[in-house]
Parts: C-alpha cells; sequence; structure tokens
C-alpha cells in the first residue's frame, strides 16, 4: 500500500504539463522514501491523490519505469523497485568504477570557478541543520550534490547521461535510505573535503582513489546493515 501524506491536486504553469508535474512529485515521494520500497503502485490511488487524469500518470509511470525507479511484475503491475542486496552491491560498484573515472576526469577539467563553487556547496552541506544535528547528510539534488557537480565537472557526456540521468534518482535514493547510519555523515563530509582538495591540486591520480574509496567506505556499510538485519531476524532468516 501506499504510504503519502495527501498532496493537493497537481496545479501547473504555462512552463509544465501536468505529467510533468507529477512525475516530479511521484519522483520525489520515492526516492524519500515516503512510497516504500516494494509497494505496488495503484493507478486509481495516484489519480485520486494527485488530483489528475489516467493519462498524464501513466505518462509519468512510464518516464519512472525509465528511471528504474518502478520496475513492472507480472501478472502484479508496476512496483517501487526494491533492490537486493546483491543487485544494491552490483550498483555500488558500477558507482565506484565510474564516479572514480569521473573524479579524475573533473581534477583535469574543472575550471577554478567551479571548483570554488564545489567549496561552497560543502559549505552549505556543513550548515545544514540534520547534518548539525547527527541525524543525515544533505541530500539536495542536482547542483547542490556533491557527487552530481563533480560527475557533470568531467565534461564526459556519456558519464554524465549514466549517472546524472538513467542511474542518477536510484541511486540518490540508497544514498538517503543509508544517509542517517550513525557517524557516517561526517565521515562522509570528511571524505568529500579530501577529494575536493585532490580536485583542486590537480591531481586527478589521487581524486579517483579517494572518490573509489568513499564509495567503496558507503558499500560496507550497506553491507554491515544487510548482516546485522540477516542477524537480527529469526533464526537468521532473509
Amino acid at each position: 500500500m501506499l504510504d503519502l501524506t495527501t498532496p493537493s491536486p497537481v496545479e501547473s504553469d504555462e512552463t509544465e504539463t501536468l505529467s510533468e508535474n507529477v512525475f516530479r512529485r511521484i519522483q520525489a515521494a520515492i526516492v524519500k522514501g515516503d512510497i516504500a520500497p516494494g509497494s505496488k503502485i495503484s493507478e486509481p490511488e495516484l489519480a485520486r491523490t494527485y488530483g489528475i487524469s489516467r493519462g498524464p500518470l501513466r505518462e509519468a509511470i512510464h518516464r519512472l519505469e525509465g528511471q528504474r525507479l518502478l520496475v513492472r511484475v507480472p501478472h502484479v503491475g508496476a512496483r517501487v523497485v526494491s533492490l537486493n542486496h546483491a543487485e544494491l552491491i552490483e550498483l555500488y560498484e558500477i558507482r565506484e568504477s565510474l564516479e572514480g573515472m569521473a573524479c579524475r576526469l573533473a581534477a583535469e577539467r574543472m575550471s577554478q570557478a567551479d571548483i570554488d563553487e564545489l567549496r561552497r556547496v560543502l559549505d552549505t552541506h556543513e550548515r545544514d541543520a540534520a547534518f548539525q544535528a547527527g541525524l543525515g547528510y544533505y541530500q539536495q539534488e542536482g547542483d547542490y550534490d556533491f557527487h552530481y557537480r563533480i560527475i557533470q565537472g568531467s565534461g564526459n557526456q556519456t558519464l554524465v547521461k549514466m549517472l546524472c540521468g538513467e542511474l542518477y534518482q536510484l541511486v540518490r535514493m540508497y544514498r538517503i535510505q543509508f544517509s542517517a547510519t550513525p557517524n557516517r555523515p561526517r565521515q562522509a563530509f570528511a571524505e568529500h573535503h579530501r577529494i575536493l582538495d585532490a580536485i583542486a591540486d590537480r591531481d586527478g591520480e589521487l581524486a579517483e582513489l579517494l572518490m573509489r574509496r568513499h564509495i567503496g567506505a558507503s558499500k560496507r556499510n550497506i553491507e554491515r546493515h544487510y548482516l546485522d538485519a540477516n542477524n537480527n531476524s529469526p533464526r537468521g532468516e532473509k
């Protein structure tokens, strides 16, 4: 079942279609966990919740499938994606390799102005109230996302298309899910600063190494989470 606070009906302006509006709102609800992983998607329920007709809703659902946030299950219909342990580790292995490459390229190609702006992004992260309280890491998307800015700074449009397009919201979904692990927000922030320093020094080899270690640390955090969940389940059942 969907777990949603009731939003107001979709309001559209001249620059945004109904489908685009509802797409962004459902996307945000999935990524933030307001619609839980594995939830069955009910078109009638969503149409009522968002106050739109089925046509624009189906278009939005199709786009969410393209982002891998929704999956089609035979004889069931659309569900919110819920990666198993092995699938999630594979996703992080892809990130470790490709974001490491993006970081090396960014060290070679980012302008000084872009590097200065990236430092200001980290300043914004540090001032975030939830981060200061130890509740999680700053999770705005796009230009306020440290990883997004580095990938964009790589100048490699194939990497950008993959990591800031096709896989971006799926990765964000799990980054948010695991961002509140005790001590991890502070560790991640320190790792971000070391990565940025390597980029600023134009040391692509070190920047790549640090990014790979950073994502590797997140991957190990996920593995510990699954191990703890398995150990705490009755008779170790998954």
